[in-house]
């Protein structure tokens, strides 16, 4: 293809695009700029495996230092395995992309998105999902788009589309909308408690610009002289559906209407009225044509099966407004809580069960040198102080299966609920510790995400973190058939598998702090959106009381296990200091009081210590070391050695001053040693600092009154 350039302008921001300049092998390609960021996606098709039964769709997106001019760290000085938003921005290209492949489509697709230059203006994500749709156009691959992505910032009272960094860290939202010519298709938000009014608007805004970058789309194809593919599906036979409708329809209707039926006792129903099917299957004639598509692929009759359940379990929600479980459409299955369920060698804990959602979520608090390390992906912070981490072991739903690393649907739901946390942490100052919370789901049967979030409130409460407010979720669901819509509340696994939305909210009683939306269709109308997050406020108030019914504050002490912390302040320019040459100041400290110690670059030194008076000793030492002398201050202090022409004393930890022989009484003293031992306890005062930094002390002139103002403080700092 022939090198093409298009600019698009909208909000006073340009994208570039370039065509046919990089990859000329692959499907499609293009480089997508804005600022200085630089991104170049691309999309290559294969031709279909044998025995697929599903869209073979593989996204990944990689970050190259070189793009923010740094070299990467470890001893291999080269990029390794994905960071957490490398993976996380995967999924955001993969989400809103991949329900507008034909559901047939069974070829290998491939899309590879590297940030290749990245300034500190522009972020890469949301130029890397349009970049997508744009490399899949121009790949010539059956799609339903053009699809775009825009993020919208909120500073002030003001919607911004595509915010620089400074201006997300600045706003109260950060909000990424993907859509379609069809409707809203994707939608990914932080916020700091904002009312669903104010989201709803926001989602609105950006779909207006998303559809400029739609338009500017058609109008790149049309340039280039290219069509966007629609192939006719393949032909289904329907020889098979049709028998397995006659001879299981009304027992599937049936079990789905059975409403006191748990998860496992529907699904096994379900499973021994298929393996009826197949049996009457297998007793036909090998050469019927039943017999034959039920055995062409291995898959066939448990695909049918599953899309005739499908089928009824749809239009029972649909006709009759009534769930598999018996529940109204906006109704929330059983919540209960509990905290302090594991022993308090775990900072604190969390239970939180929904129907057979069941989530137990452990806080731990850490201390500054705990902070996860960001030095080698291309984000702007550098480290993070609160973690929140998923893990969703195989028995959780009935299964075995290896345990293994965290995959990309683990790390994303552990980012969700992250993010539905953030906005009501305390302040670092007022809190000073690094804290993570790690979420194990225990059982699983639909929103483990947002049974996450309110595991996590509860853990946090209980480990005694003073957050603003507490926080609990809920996942939306939808069921569309035609112009029939029912937006369900509290989806559960059936719900979530066969219906075409979920969409997690979470927030306080106050707004909402996070919410993401997927869908399996290929856009969503505004008004739909705006009922599925109006009712899914009464789900969270509801699950909220419920939560604060088992506990409504913090608690006001931390347990007995967890690092006490004291912070001071120190002058920046005292820092080396207190590190001493190759750390072996610092170090000396440690090992000295068994407190850890942690200096930031503003002078901000925070010390650590399970024993409380471990961490006040570390504290006196350094408070001393850094402290600012003034002659005619009056200390009471330690002998540590002796000389000829006079007596060390340590007045303040880590301090040291010499009394001349001369100061050491108002007469003519011979022998230091006949008026001081080392070990010996003396008031003393600050004669003078020389200018080498040198103290000099001396024990003349000092008030009675100060000498005894200067014995209770020692006795206070020891």
């Amino acid at each position: 293809m022939a090198e093409f350039e298009k600019s698009i302008s909208f909000d006073g921001r340009d994208i570039r695009l370039k065509v046919g300049l990089l990859a000329p092998q692959a499907g499609g390609s293009v480089l997508i700029e804005s600022g200085d960021t630089a991104v170049l996606v691309t999309a290559t098709r294969s031709a279909a495996r044998e025995g697929i039964d599903f869209l073979p769709l593989t996204v990944d997106y990689e970050e190259r230092l070189y793009a923010a001019g740094r070299i990467p760290g470890g001893i291999m000085r080269r990029e390794g395995r994905p960071p957490e938003k490398a993976i996380l921005t995967s999924r955001l290209i993969d989400r809103p992309l991949r329900p507008l492949f034909p559901s047939w489509l069974r070829d290998d697709l491939q899309v590879v998105a590297f940030t290749m230059s990245m300034d500190e203006l522009v972020p890469p994500d949301v130029l890397a999902v349009t970049g997508a749709s744009i490399a899949t156009l121009i790949a010539k691959i059956p799609f339903n788009g053009p699809m775009a992505a825009v993020r919208v910032g909120l500073v002030g009272d003001d919607f911004i589309i595509n915010p620089t960094y400074a201006e997300i860290e600045a706003g109260d939202l950060d909000l990424i909308v993907a859509g379609s010519p069809h409707g809203v298709i994707m939608v990914e938000a932080g916020a700091n408690q904002l009312p669903e009014r104010d989201i709803i608007e926001a989602i609105d805004f950006g779909y207006e610009a998303v559809r400029d970058l739609i338009k500017a789309q058609q109008d790149l194809v049309a340039e280039l002289g290219l069509e966007i593919v629609q192939e006719a599906p393949p032909e289904v036979d329907q020889t098979l559906s049709n028998y397995i409708r006659d001879r299981a329809s009304d027992e599937i209707k049936k079990i789905l209407a059975q409403f006191d039926l748990g998860k496992p006792e529907r699904d096994s129903a379900l499973d021994a009225v298929k393996e009826n099917i197949a049996t009457a299957i297998a007793e036909l004639p090998e050469e019927d044509p039943i017999r034959v598509a039920a055995n062409a692929d291995g898959k066939a009759l448990g695909n049918t099966f599953k899309d005739i359940t499908k089928y009824f379990m749809r239009r029972q929600i649909v006709e009759d407004n009534v769930r598999v479980d018996g529940r109204k459409l906006d109704e929330v299955r059983p919540v209960s809580c509990q905290v302090d369920v594991l022993p308090k060698r775990v900072h604190g804990s969390g239970l939180f069960n929904r129907g057979l959602t069941q989530v137990l979520s452990a806080c731990t608090l850490g201390t500054p040198g705990d902070a996860q390390n960001l030095n080698d992906d291309l984000q702007t912070d550098q480290s993070k102080r609160y973690l929140h981490h998923y893990n969703f072991p195989p028995f959780s739903v009935g299964e075995t299966k290896p345990l293994r690393a965290p995959g990309r649907r683990e790390i994303g739901h552990g980012a969700l609920a992250e993010r539905a946390i953030l906005p009501v942490l305390p302040p670092k100052e007022q809190f000073p510790y690094v804290i993570r919370v790690v979420s194990e789901v225990l059982s699983s049967n639909g929103s483990t995400s947002m049974g996450s979030v309110c595991g996590s409130t509860l853990a946090l409460m209980d480990a005694g973190v003073p957050i603003i407010k507490p926080v609990s979720g809920a996942a939306m669901g939808l069921i569309k058939e035609g112009d029939e819509v029912r937006v369900l509340t509290d989806i559960q696994g059936i719900e979530d598998f066969l219906g075409d939305m979920d969409f997690k909210v979470a927030g306080t009683d106050t707004g909402i702090t996070a919410l993401q939306m997927d869908m399996k269709i290929s856009g969503l109308s505004l008004d739909v959106i705006a009922q599925a997050i109006h009712q899914a406020k009464a789900a969270r108030l509801h699950i909220l009381d419920k939560m604060l019914q088992t506990i409504d504050t913090p608690r006001t002490e931390t347990s007995p296990y967890a690092p006490r912390l004291l912070t001071i302040k120190i002058d920046p320019d005292m820092i080396g200091l207190v590190i001493g040459p190759g750390g072996k100041t610092i170090k000396g400290i440690t090992e000295e009081t068994g407190a850890k110690i942690d200096i930031e670059d503003d002078g901000t030194v925070t010390i650590s210590a399970v024993d409380e008076n471990k961490a006040r000793r570390a504290r006196n030492i350094v408070q001393g070391m850094t402290r600012k002398l003034n002659e005619g201050d009056v200390y009471a202090g330690r002998v540590t050695r002796i000389i000829p022409i006079g007596a060390f004393v340590e007045f303040l930890p880590g301090k040291e001053g010499m009394i001349h022989i001369s100061q050491l009484a108002d007469y003519r003293v011979g022998k230091v040693e006949d008026e001081v031992a080392v070990g010996d306890e003396v008031i003393v005062k600050v004669r003078e600092i020389d200018n080498k930094g040198r103290i000099n002390l001396t024990r003349l002139g000092i008030h009675p009154d100060q000498a005894a103002a200067a014995r209770e403080a020692a006795a206070v700092n020891r």
